[in-house]
């Protein structure tokens, strides 16, 4: 009887290996499976195994079973206990690819790569299919979310040939997305193999204007690539684009007010549409009929999409009104797809609803990229208080972090007779003079001392009309800090030409719109001349009214083309997942009185 037993025992242990393990390899070493037995008896039989090897090969088993059933805690310990220095090549590359995945779990793609840096991954190219999809995968996957993009296209690319079936279209369309969210400047196809194809076919999509040049431009990249994969299998946001081509825009509603407190924001966004309309014209185009809608008259959402659809219209341009579009935003679908020209406060709102605005939210993130790319780490915020500051110091706070950034002070401008105690308590002045008075009681007589300011302040973000900014600079130069750079949102810039006003605000850097500081664009020539308000500060609502223009017809491609931009009159337009428009602008100081273009950065 208890030779019977140690049979069955013996046979049990041996049936449980040959489930772990592949044909077996001299020099790579036998690969774990999905093993017939629970975590719990593998882990068993690893205890009781005398052969070390068997033993590793059964907890690596375990392990990757437990990251299988989604308990990434157990397999991260398990792991823990396999000696993997002390595995064969094949099985030291299993390891690492699971120790990668584990990290990808707690969103730690550096560890990811390092583990994925074994030695041992060089001979993953003899290992079976099935294991270089895995390993290439997570490679993948830690390039992606670590922000090497063009690396993580390659290592989908390389892989593409081993998949089928569903995982092969997985991989095809995050191929194509990862492709298409590179800057045009980096689409520059240098070789005729798959890599190149896909960065020719991005290229073409995203230099493209309309929706019909697009179409043109991929069925060309089609006929001369025919053998390439995305010709054979065509993207899916490319082939949505496709079906965009052949729907084209004819009516448009436009829906602003005609009356009450937005009637003048509501003009200058008409006007400048309208402009952007006439010009399409003059450029023998074919562009929409235009309705209008007078939004201070609603009586009803619902009413107002009942006559639209009955004038036949496809696409609604507003409202403005922020209670209007937060109303759209809470229902869970549009009878028309619309471009609302404001935000609403929640995130996600139905399919059909795109929101566009001048946010100052979008300025004070554009400060902090600028930052970022001017090398700066550490900054001080002033912002006003109230709604509108908490709004511009959370937004930017929130971007400087994330990316790395440090706020060592924060000041809420109010009064102007507080500023010079503000600034002085920014840059802890006072506590330099107390040092300088009590050195001086210490030793008994006059000490000569200039105060000091903190030197961890390397630029101040700056969010305040002209008349708060022409009290700061000065107040920031009598107080020793007038060295240390401001970068400002655009509400600095009143766009008056007031040399006097500009002098006091000496050195401040500000993003502005396009149109405020391209002064001889045709079409803002052609504006101005019309209407000399649009060339003060009025100009960004104009601005606002020819982009909305703008991306009317473009709504779908910017959606299906995720990372890609409209160089707009507002600034760069692109969209966000939740179809928010988000603008990046360029960058002007105040130099000797006049305003000076600066220099772009690489975004």
């Amino acid at each position: 009887m208890i030779a019977c037993l140690r049979l069955l025992t013996a046979l049990c242990l041996a049936a449980l290996l040959a489930a772990c393990a592949s044909s077996p390899s001299s020099s790579l070493g036998e690969l774990p499976r999905t093993p017939d037995a629970s975590i719990e008896q593998l882990l068993a039989q690893a205890a009781q195994s005398k052969d070390p090897e068997k033993a590793a090969l059964l907890r690596l088993s375990a392990a990757d079973l437990a990251y299988r059933q989604g308990n990434a805690g157990q397999s991260a310990q398990i792991l823990q206990q396999v000696p993997v220095e002390q595995l064969k090549p094949g099985q030291q590359v299993f390891a690492s690819t699971l120790a990668a995945e584990l990290a990808m779990v707690r969103n730690q793609p550096k560890a990811a790569l390092t583990a994925l840096s074994h030695p041992s991954l060089q001979r993953l190219s003899e290992l079976p299919v099935e294991q270089q999809v895995r390993t290439g995968t997570v490679h993948a996957r830690a390039l992606e979310a670590d922000g090497q993009t063009l690396a993580a296209a390659r290592e989908r690319i390389f892989i593409a040939p081993m998949l089928e079936g569903e995982a092969a279209s997985k991989n095809h369309e995050a191929i194509w997305t990862l492709i298409a969210s590179l800057p045009t400047d980096q689409l520059q196809p240098t070789s005729t193999d798959d890599l190149g194809g896909w960065m020719g076919l991005a290229l073409a999509v995203k230099t493209a204007g309309t929706l019909e040049q697009q179409q043109a431009a991929i069925d060309n990249w089609r006929a001369q690539n025919p053998k390439h994969p995305a010709a054979i299998q065509l993207p899916l946001p490319l082939t949505k684009l496709k079906e965009l081509a052949s729907q084209p825009l004819g009516k448009i509603a436009l829906l602003l007010p005609q009356d009450g407190p937005l009637a003048s924001v509501g003009k200058a966004l008409r006007e400048g549409f309208m402009a952007a309309h006439y010009q399409a014209q003059q450029a023998g185009q074919k562009p929409p009929a235009i309705e209008f809608y007078d939004s201070s008259r609603l009586t009803s959402m619902d009413e107002f999409y009942r006559k639209a659809q009955a004038n036949g219209v496809q696409l609604v341009v507003g409202p403005l009104e922020k209670p209007l579009v937060k109303q759209l935003s809470a229902r869970p679908q549009l009878p028309i797809t619309t471009l609302a020209l404001n935000y609403s406060e929640g995130e996600q709102g139905p399919a059909q609803l795109f929101q566009f605005g001048l946010a100052a939210e979008d300025e004070a993130r554009e400060v902090s990229r600028r930052a970022r790319a001017d090398g700066l780490h550490r900054a001080a915020i002033m912002v006003p208080k109230g709604e509108w500051g908490d709004r511009v110091l959370r937004a930017f706070s929130q971007d400087w972090q994330a990316n790395g950034g440090s706020i060592v002070a924060t000041e809420r401008v109010d009064q102007p007779v507080q500023l010079a105690q503000q600034i002085a308590d920014m840059f802890q002045l006072r506590q330099s003079e107390g040092r300088a008075k009590s050195l001086q009681s210490t030793v008994g007589s006059q000490v000569a001392a200039q105060p000091s300011r903190r030197q961890d302040i390397e630029f101040i973000f700056l969010a305040a009309t002209p008349q708060q900014a022409q009290q700061i600079k000065p107040t920031l130069n009598f107080q020793y800090a007038g060295d240390v750079p401001v970068y400002a949102t655009s509400h600095v810039f009143s766009a008056s030409g007031d040399v006097n006003q500009y002098n006091d605000m000496n050195g401040i850097r500000f993003c502005e719109t396009p149109w405020l500081l391209e002064a001889n664009d045709p079409l803002r020539k052609q504006v101005t001349a019309q209407w000399p308000q649009a060339a003060g500060s009025l100009g960004r609502l104009y601005a606002m009214g020819v982009d909305a223009y703008s991306l009317a017809p473009r709504l779908g491609q910017l959606k299906a083309l995720p990372d890609s931009r409209i160089e707009g009159q507002s600034g760069s337009l692109g969209m966000t997942q939740n179809q928010r428009v988000v603008r990046q602008l360029p960058w002007a100081q105040f130099v000797n009185g006049q305003v000076q273009r600066l220099p772009d950065t690489s975004r």
